[in-house]
């Protein structure tokens, strides 16, 4: 299985950094708890000083939402929608602990993070591109939906969207629960240093999902030059370590 951005994406968002990550033996068993709390605690703090909309790495998703057309109050990224529900409800919802670690991170460094099920994906290829408008989303009441053809969305080889609206909503097909066993993490930002900022977001999950499933992490950094990351089939790379 191969990920990896669109030349036409890429060339419409040329700021565009992303970094994706794979692992195996993931399940319910860690307790995460204090991880999460010293990441959305970093969120806290920081919220204390401006709100979300008001973050470098968010206003750069607005922008990027308004030029697809979205209206970026309506629909907005998802690390942007995890702070606002941390900074008005105090705390985000637990689902998962691979999930919830995920999204404290991506609170804590502003920006988007995907975990998907990666044995939910159908390859040779997941590609994040504009929509046809013959793919299918389903949501995660179980609904099936058609992105609108120009659409940003994760696609695989099957036709089925993984997104809607890019970093706007995950589909319920791929969402990690507890049969999850193989992920596909992917982490994406387009502001001024997001560079940076995905490169220590990406090593802060792989540090973090290495200590608590104790797994091998295989990571990598997507750049218009090196633009795939190749996702093995067989659980080697991923696999358990004592």
């Amino acid at each position: 299985m191969r990920f990896r951005h669109s030349d036409a994406l890429r060339s419409d968002h040329p700021h565009l950094a992303a970094g994706a990550l794979h692992t195996t033996g993931v399940d319910r068993t860690p307790d995460v708890g204090p991880s999460v709390a010293e990441y959305t605690a970093r969120a806290r703090a920081r919220l204390a000083g401006a709100p979300e909309g008001q973050f470098p790495e968010v206003l750069a998703w607005r922008r990027a939402f308004t030029r697809m057309g979205l209206k970026p109050t309506q629909y907005r990224c998802a690390s942007e929608s995890l702070l606002r529900r941390l900074r008005k409800e105090g705390s985000l919802p637990r689902i998962h602990p691979v999930v919830d670690l995920c999204n404290a991170i991506s609170v804590a460094y502003a920006v988007p993070v995907a975990v998907l099920d990666a044995d939910r994906l159908t390859g040779p290829l997941l590609e994040v591109r504009y929509a046809h408008g013959d793919e299918e989303y389903t949501t995660f009441g179980g609904d099936l939906e058609h992105p609108a053809p120009g659409e940003v969305t994760y696609a695989d080889s099957a036709g089925r969207a993984h997104a809607r609206r890019w970093t706007n909503r995950q589909s319920g097909h791929s969402a990690v629960g507890d049969g999850t066993e193989r992920i596909l993490v992917v982490t994406e930002a387009l502001h001024d240093g997001a560079a940076d900022t995905v490169a220590r977001a990406l090593e802060t999950i792989a540090r973090e999902i290495a200590a608590h499933w104790h797994t091998a992490p295989t990571t990598a950094l997507l750049t218009s030059s090196a633009p795939e990351f190749t996702l093995t089939d067989a659980p080697l790379s991923g696999r358990r370590v004592p």
